[in-house]
């Protein structure tokens, strides 16, 4: 190979792998961009024995693996009491955190990623509104445009209420009949520790848990305690 042919030979090689570098370049700046479009969900459901439960999350053995997964009121209620679970899973993946979230209903799994698609309304938020209301309840609130119920949560402002509704009234249903109801299971008599330790979880500060749920039990001494979070969280601060 004479000199000019080397040379010729050089600048086509040269060419080929800047087109190449660059095209990879370009791959992982959109794969970085869109990485949140992009992911694929890894599962659909984790069924398994409870190692634990509380009010907020539940930890599922399966395959000797422990899962920690949060979960909300209505579905710590249909939980408790029971030896084994099937939750319906959502996977909320940040820069910072890998978060699972359990479901014991699907109708409920679908509410939480409804919820999350309205601006400002994130993980945490979407699981705190959950347990603040039955399924259905949740439902009809968003048909009729109750924006009081809904600000009523802690966390969500006016605007905020106000978008879920408008965002969300055409595209959720009441449920029909009793589908959908997440039933009770054994519940048990109520704790005033347990309950100010669950709102704690979901962002009261400890003087704030203790007062709410002490101002439910002044009237209602009797809830459960699945029932006595719920009406904590309902109350105006």
């Amino acid at each position: 190979m004479d000199g000019v042919s080397f040379a010729l030979f050089v600048v086509v090689l040269w060419t080929k792998v800047s087109i190449a570098r660059n095209f990879l370049f370009s791959a992982i700046i959109f794969l970085t961009l869109h990485l949140d479009r992009l992911r694929i969900l890894m599962y659909e459901y984790i069924s398994g024995k409870i190692s634990e439960l509380t009010p907020t999350y539940a930890v599922i053995e399966a395959n000797s693996i422990g899962f920690m997964i949060h979960i909300t009121l209505n579905s710590y209620t249909a939980l408790e009491g029971q030896a084994n679970a099937k939750l319906f899973i959502e996977e909320i993946i940040r820069e910072d955190a890998y978060n699972l979230y359990g479901f014991s209903e699907v109708s409920e799994r679908l509410l939480f990623r409804q919820l999350m698609s309205v601006s400002g309304v994130g993980a945490n938020t979407a699981s705190v509104i959950l347990s603040s209301f039955s399924v259905p309840e949740l439902q009809q609130v968003i048909a009729n445009g109750d924006v009081n119920s809904i600000k009523k949560v802690k966390g969500i402002g006016l605007k905020t209420a106000q978008r879920l509704i408008i965002d969300l009234k055409d595209k959720v249903v009441p449920t029909a009949g009793n589908d959908g109801v997440l039933p009770l299971a054994n519940p048990r008599s109520q704790d005033r520790d347990e309950a100010i330790a669950a709102l704690s979880m979901l962002g009261y500060t400890a003087a704030d848990s203790a007062a709410l749920v002490d101002k439910v039990l002044a009237s209602q001494p009797d809830l459960p305690l699945n029932k006595l979070v719920k009406e904590a969280l309902r109350l105006n601060k």
